[in-house]
């Protein structure tokens, strides 16, 4: 193979950029703490996360999660419209963008959700700590849906934008969970934090662990 000088000078550089790549030692602990960066963020609020898992425990004895579960998707609504008992799967999910092919032309999947309608904390809930971290997090800002999500072991959400930005309170995690938006990702430690994600942008929640992945999650609407 015959080799011009441009393309010598490319190969030479290219050489001594991977031996010094190599020399390098990846950081392999702080994958498995949090990370802010641009569009997710730690609150100062806290909760006790044993009485968030003890709340998950009791309401799984009163409601399954629903949505495409075997697909690894499960959810199930903390607030509604007032008087509106059975929520529709567009209330589960709702309106959101994506790109999914190689023209990277957006696409608008489901149908809008009026997210200042959902003002009533579902009753059967009443009595458990969910409601105590919803009137707080209702003390922060306009709070609309309140969901528990969950996310199946090896499992990755579609890559898209909300019309709204979201509080995430992990319930149950693991270090493969990870969360993205846009151009920064980290894991989002289950100690009770509150985190602000900026699900305006495009972002994608994924659990590359051996356990699943619940969060109690807030939309934030936008006027």
């Amino acid at each position: 193979m015959t080799l011009d000088v441009g393309q010598k000078a490319e190969i030479a550089h290219d050489r001594s950029a991977l031996q010094r790549w190599r020399s390098e030692h990846p950081d392999t602990e702080s994958v498995a703490q949090f990370t802010p960066g641009p569009g997710i963020q730690r609150l100062h609020v806290r909760f006790d996360i044993d009485r968030l898992r003890d709340a998950l425990d009791t309401a799984l004895e009163r409601v399954r999660f629903k949505g495409a579960v075997e697909d690894g998707f499960g959810a199930f609504s903390l607030t509604r419209r007032p008087g509106v008992e059975v929520e529709t799967p567009n209330d589960l999910s709702g309106l959101f963008h994506t790109r999914v092919d190689d023209s990277y032309e957006e696409v608008q999947r489901e149908e809008p959700v009026d997210e200042f309608a959902f003002t009533e904390f579902v009753p059967i809930f009443d009595d458990l700590y969910f409601k105590t971290v919803w009137q707080t997090l209702s003390q922060l800002a306009p709070i609309g849906r309140t969901r528990v999500l969950s996310k199946g072991l090896y499992n990755c959400n579609s890559w898209h934008r909300d019309p709204e930005p979201r509080l995430h309170v992990p319930i149950i995690t693991n270090p493969g969970s990870l969360f993205v938006v846009n151009h920064h990702v980290t894991h989002l430690p289950a100690d009770g934090s509150v985190y602000f994600t900026d699900t305006r942008g495009y972002h994608t929640a994924l659990n590359g662990g051996e356990s699943q992945r619940v969060h109690l999650v807030a939309a934030l609407p936008q006027h």
